[in-house]
């Protein structure tokens, strides 16, 4: 059952994810999740330091989208100013959400890599189509309710893999 749950790779903040890193991995495109991934749940914006991790990312040839299962508001809010694609309300961890970013990435799904900061929507369904997976540290502390219930299981999780030796972001602190 673990399997499904258990990312490809552990980061305490996106800023690890390099271009090289990622071209070593054969990886040309990144689906990322927004709220508590890329900036706090509450954040309107981009910050700077995001900004030019973005712009990094881009001139380095690789491509990004952004699926939030927030609403569309609030992803338009956000991506739009960026010039970044986005799909709101993905549902995730259904697939739709997941094909229709490979699609419009333009990519097969050995070249993408899904960055998220929770274990039951962003890295189950990634791995569910084979896609190579990263776990980010979650930015803010805070979270909503759907989320909380989230990460009470991610710490039964999380508590499990320690039990059998697995390494998460937690032990690298």
């Amino acid at each position: 059952m673990y399997n499904f749950l258990l990312p490809n790779e552990f980061v305490t903040s996106i800023y690890e994810i390099t271009p090289e890193k990622l071209q070593n991995l054969g990886i040309k495109g990144i689906i990322t999740d927004l709220d508590n991934t890329l900036v706090e749940w509450d954040r309107a914006d981009a910050t700077e330091e995001l900004i030019i991790w973005l712009r990094i990312m881009k001139e380095s040839g690789i491509r990004v989208i952004i699926a939030s299962n927030n609403k569309e508001a609030r992803v338009k809010q956000f991506a739009e100013p960026l010039g970044i694609p986005y799909i709101h309300k993905a549902r995730k961890p259904l697939r739709n959400a997941f094909y229709s970013a490979i699609i419009q990435l333009g990519l097969r799904p050995q070249e993408v890599v899904m960055v998220g900061d929770q274990l039951l929507t962003d890295v189950m369904g990634a791995n569910r189509l084979g896609l190579h997976t990263v776990l980010v540290k979650p930015v803010a502390q805070s979270d909503g309710l759907v989320t909380k219930f989230n990460r009470f299981i991610e710490r039964r999780v999380f508590n499990t893999l320690k039990r059998k030796g697995i390494s998460t972001w937690e032990e690298k602190e």
